[in-house]
């Protein structure tokens, strides 16, 4: 135990290098039996500061008291030691500039603090200079700057700024006007783990980005939910536009494939002909392959009768021979013109045959076409439809646009149900909460209540609810009055109409289920709007700003019996100006109960003598009355959220409403579209009969234009065969003179004339052929002239085709446009048909831009971009809130088992001076960490309740015991090196100033504390009847 020592003041005006080395510390023994903590302070040494011209203190371990008069120096120890360890001056509560604290006419003056350190001590020296107010550093002997000693200091877990390690004597007053997060912040810093402060800051900077990312979230999901409300009235022309854009795809397609559908019809007919054409080839092959034996057999009788003939007879025979072929040749030639005027006979025949059936066609088409033309002119009646079809697709826009603003306005009113709901949910809490209340409090009166909801039948007239239940403080603040003004047994009584049903009642729950419980009668007449005494304006000069019955609302049953019972109808409650005048305000006639801020007054005048006796008691915290539910409001929202079902009623019987007038309007649209497919069809019928009869028309001139004149060929015909045949004559008369000069010849014998008349048999034969043949090998050539004319027709419409297509030469039809093509008709007349209809139907929409798709098409981009923002944010939200609920975790168990040691020694302190004390944490929400804080509540009095530690409320000896304990409470939870307080004794009385000097004692001097500086001027509170405390540090003497 260190010895007891007394330092006086010293003056050394000359011998400024007597300043103790780093060795002056050796001559103490720092490994007794009560060792420094690590960061205590071992030594002060003061030169020219302040009052002082050189001193030298030796603080011990643990409990160091500084006692001395008014003047002496006590406080200058407290400023050297915050600025000899970088404290700011204003932590000082003195003058703010540096310089002012060197000794009246002196220049500089110097402090030196020697602090504990494992392994070597560390000796901060500064050094003032009064001139401008600079400081030089040295840090164990070496030159430094002021920053890295606060990094050493602060290493050793000091904090000169932190009231609740060192306390001057200016800041006394400011711990008590602390708020409750100053106080929590001191508080960690001071004995908390190094990290819980650091936990803190990081959670309310986790909560300011979770408030911004919610803000953002919520800003997104708004402006989502009106971007697809917005996007939805587009929808309904995106689809029209859409459904309009099928039919001119559809259109598009049969335009493509119409070309390919022709060209399929004439490669079909050119097929036809190829066959026919092959067909007629086989024939005239045939035909040749039959004549030819008849030609080998003439060819072998013309070689037998070769060596036979002489030369004169060859001469004569070549002669007849050539006469005979001229002879053969003009019979071919008059067949061959027989065979001419027999096809243009046949030509003609097909020819008149084809005029014919044209003008029986054309006569057809004709009577068809008179039957169409009999009805009336189509066009009126598709401009009719037309316009119907437009006025019904406006009408559908305009039924679907209320629709969709139906739909919002339903939307919107769910959402309102929604927020009324939870609401009128968040009042019947408030409510449930009173219930849980009133059944901790008293739960007999809780199980009536429960019997009474059951059995509210058996009753005549109204049973109101315990008054606490059905009473509702307009203002919580104002709840306290109202609880302090009526008795609890009252505040759960049950309030009847009629005494008979209060009979009952108690009967029941009183006599059969054994229950204690309270049952009132109401007045038989009615005390609700008694006028008070007095108008409440001509009180409001002392400060009374209402009576009590303004404050709080309840049925009139129960507002007639506190009316009539506790007058609350003529209780004014005032202020602070009603505190103050309150001398005065007693005197006033007609006042017999009145409240200020926190007390009640009761006023008697003596009967006999006139003279007024008050008394007074604090005014309670509510308990029961503080959930306040505003009658006003919850009948509001009552009658909104009705409001709310009515109208979602009618909008969706509206909305019903206008899906029938829309089913209606689709049925008449059908109705139209397939009347105008039928016009449509009716006029195009008509178009293609005229176009048809048209052509038939030009085919039949062209035909009777083309007549052959039989006439004048068969004239023609005459003239060449008379001509053939006198030729013939001439040819026959030169044949038949050669032939008396062969038959003149001896020697021609039987056979060989019998081979000639073989051999002219044959050649007869070969010439009755040989008209066939020729016909056979015409029909082939008009065959082949016509394969070859329908083969340049399937060239050009395949290259049309292929260019409609936008096709290569090349190139094959695509798979798409095949598969395409395949679900579409397949005949030209289908093809035309499924046009016009197409044509048809595309008419209808009218209207409509591509400007609106681009505009959807944007804002459906847009939405999407701003769901993904949405989800991202939503993501790094939930992310945020992880991360809080993780340090949340990591934070607030630890503080509220710091908070819970503090309160056991707060309270325990408290109690041995027979007084009250707690400190909790206190949050009114507790995602709020910014909000957090300790609140420290007293009692000095037993008839009091406790209160809140303020700068107003207690007395300033109240705040100075308050403050000692809060502070030694924190003393055994230390992680600070040492605390500092300053004369905080100033304004306690006797009584309180010794017990706190025995807690601080007792505390300060356990082995488990750390150094503890006490400064005070009293010396009374020295003097101890428990001789049971025993001093193991210096008390430091400064007279």
């Amino acid at each position: 135990m260190a010895e007891p020592s007394k330092k006086q003041r010293l003056s050394h005006h000359n011998n400024s290098s007597q300043t103790p080395s780093k060795s002056f510390y050796k001559a103490r023994d720092v490994d007794e039996a009560h060792p420094f903590v690590e960061g205590s302070i071992l030594r002060i040494t003061m030169k020219n500061f302040l009052t002082y011209d050189y001193s030298v203190v030796c603080p011990g371990p643990n409990l160091n008291m500084i006692v001395g008069a008014n003047g002496t120096g006590k406080s200058s120890i407290v400023c050297a030691i915050c600025l000899g360890l970088a404290g700011k001056t204003a932590v000082l509560g003195r003058g703010d500039k540096v310089g002012l604290y060197v000794k009246r006419g002196c220049h500089k003056g110097s402090i030196e603090i020697e602090l504990y350190k494992t392994g070597g001590n560390i000796v901060i020296n500064r050094e003032i200079h009064v001139e401008n107010n600079q400081s030089l550093w040295m840090l164990n002997g070496k030159h430094c700057n002021q920053k890295t000693v606060e990094e050493e200091v602060k290493a050793l877990q000091i904090q000169v700024s932190n009231l609740c390690q060192f306390l001057p004597q200016e800041k006394v007053g400011e711990f008590a006007k602390m708020s409750k997060i100053e106080l929590l912040e001191a508080t960690e810093k001071s004995v908390g783990p190094p990290e819980m402060y650091e936990y803190h800051c990081e959670l309310k900077n986790f909560r300011n980005k979770e408030r911004e990312l919610e803000n953002v979230v919520k800003e997104k999901a708004n402006f989502l939910e009106k971007a697809k409300q917005r996007n939805e009235r587009y929808k309904h022309d995106v689809n029209r536009y859409y459904e309009k854009k099928r039919h001119l795809d559809v259109i598009e397609l049969l335009e493509k494939k119409k070309p390919w559908v022709e060209y399929e019809t004439t490669r079909k007919e050119l097929e036809g002909v190829r066959r026919e054409r092959e067909e007629t080839k086989r024939q005239l092959s045939a035909l040749r392959q039959a004549q030819t034996p008849m030609l080998r057999k003439i060819q072998e009788i013309d070689d037998q009768l070769k060596p036979t003939e002489t030369a004169a007879i060859k001469e004569a025979s070549l002669k007849c021979k050539q006469k005979q072929d001229q002879l053969d040749r003009k019979h071919k030639e008059v067949d061959d013109i027989k065979q001419a005027l027999r096809l243009k006979q046949m030509e003609e025949e097909d020819h008149q045959k084809r005029i014919s059936n044209t003008r029986r066609a054309i006569d057809d088409l004709k009577a068809e076409l008179a039957k169409v033309a009999d009805q009336p002119d189509v066009a009126p009646q598709i401009n009719a439809v037309n316009l119907e079809l437009r006025q019904i697709q406006e009408e559908k826009a305009k039924i679907e646009g209320e629709k969709a603003d139906l739909r919002r306005e339903k939307d919107n009113l769910i959402a309102e149900s929604r927020t009324l709901e939870k609401k009128l949910n968040d009042m019947n809490n408030m409510m449930n909460v009173k219930e849980e209340k009133l059944r901790g409090r008293h739960r007999d009166t809780y199980t009536a209540l429960q019997w009474l909801r059951q059995n509210k039948s058996l009753f005549q007239g109204e049973v109101h609810e315990p008054i606490m239940l059905v009473i509702n403080v307009k203002d919580n603040r104002y709840a306290k009055y109202v609880e302090n003004h009526i008795a609890f047994q009252d505040l759960r009584a049950f309030v009847f109409q009629r005494k008979d049903d209060m009979e009952k009642f108690m009967t029941e729950v009183r006599d059969k289920m054994n229950l204690k419980v309270n049952s009132i009668s109401a007045p038989e007449e009615s005390c609700s709007k008694r006028p008070p005494s007095r108008n409440i304006e001509s009180l409001r000069r002392f400060g009374f700003f209402s009576y009590l019955r303004e404050m709080f609302d309840a049925p009139d049953d129960v507002m007639s019996y506190l009316c009539h019972q506790y007058k609350v109808h003529d209780v004014p409650v005032g202020n602070e100006t009603t505190k103050a005048m309150i001398k005065t305000v007693i005197e006033e006639p007609y006042l017999k109960v009145l409240y200020t801020t926190e007390e009640r007054y009761t006023v008697r005048r003596s009967i006999y003598s006139n003279k007024i006796s008050t008394s007074n008691s604090a005014v309670h915290p509510s308990q029961y009355l503080s959930f306040t539910v505003d009658a006003e409001e919850k009948r509001m929202l009552e009658q909104n959220l009705k409001r709310c079902g009515v109208m979602l009623k009618e909008t969706d019987d509206r909305l019903k409403a206008l899906q029938k007038e829309a089913a209606m309007r689709d049925r008449r649209d059908n109705e139209l579209l397939a009347e105008k497919k039928r016009l449509s069809e009716l006029k195009g019928k008509k178009r293609q009969l005229e176009q048809k009869i048209s052509t038939k028309q030009d085919s039949l001139k062209q035909m009777e234009n083309s007549v052959i004149d039989l006439n004048k060929i068969e004239e023609e015909t005459k003239k060449k065969i008379a001509a053939v045949n006198h030729q013939k004559v001439t040819i026959v008369s030169a044949f038949m003179a050669q032939m008396k000069v062969r038959t003149i010849k001896l020697y021609w014998n039987q056979t060989t004339l019998g081979l000639m008349a073989e051999k002219s048999k044959l050649e007869n034969d070969c010439r009755g052929s040989a008209t066939e043949l020729k016909a056979i090998d015409q029909k082939c050539s008009r065959l082949e002239q016509r394969k070859i004319q329908l083969t340049e027709q399937c060239k050009g419409m395949l290259k049309k085709a292929k260019a409609i297509c936008k096709m290569q030469n090349d190139s094959s039809l695509p798979e798409d446009l095949r598969n395409a093509f395949s679900k579409l008709p397949n005949t030209l007349d289908e093809v035309d048909a499924m046009l016009n209809e197409e044509r048809s139907r595309a008419e209808c929409f009218t209207g409509l831009s591509e400007n609106v798709v681009d505009e959807y098409n944007r804002r459906e981009l847009e939405i999407k971009n701003l769901e993904k923002e949405f989800e991202e944010k939503t993501a790094a939200l939930n992310a945020y809130k992880q991360n809080i609920s993780e340090a949340k975790e990591r934070w607030l168990n630890p503080l509220k088992n710091l908070v819970e040691q503090i309160n056991n020694k707060f309270s325990e302190f408290f109690r041995s001076m027979q007084c009250a004390g707690e400190v909790d944490l206190h949050s009114e929400n507790e995602e709020e960490y910014d909000k957090y804080g300790i609140r420290i509540r007293v009692k000095f009095h037993s008839s009091t309740q406790l209160h809140e530690l303020t700068a107003h409320h207690q007395s300033g000896g109240e705040r100075s015991v308050s403050t000692m304990l809060y502070l030694m409470a924190l003393q055994e939870l230390n992680r600070c090196p040492f605390r500092v307080v300053d004369e905080i004794n100033q304004g306690m009385d006797p009584v309180n100033e010794r017990r706190v000097f025995d807690i601080v004692v007792r505390t300060a001097c356990k082995e488990t504390t750390s150094q503890y500086f006490f400064i005070t001027p009293k010396v009374r509170c020295f003097f101890f009847t428990d001789t049971s405390f025993l001093f193991r540090d210096p008390l430091h003497t400064i007279s």
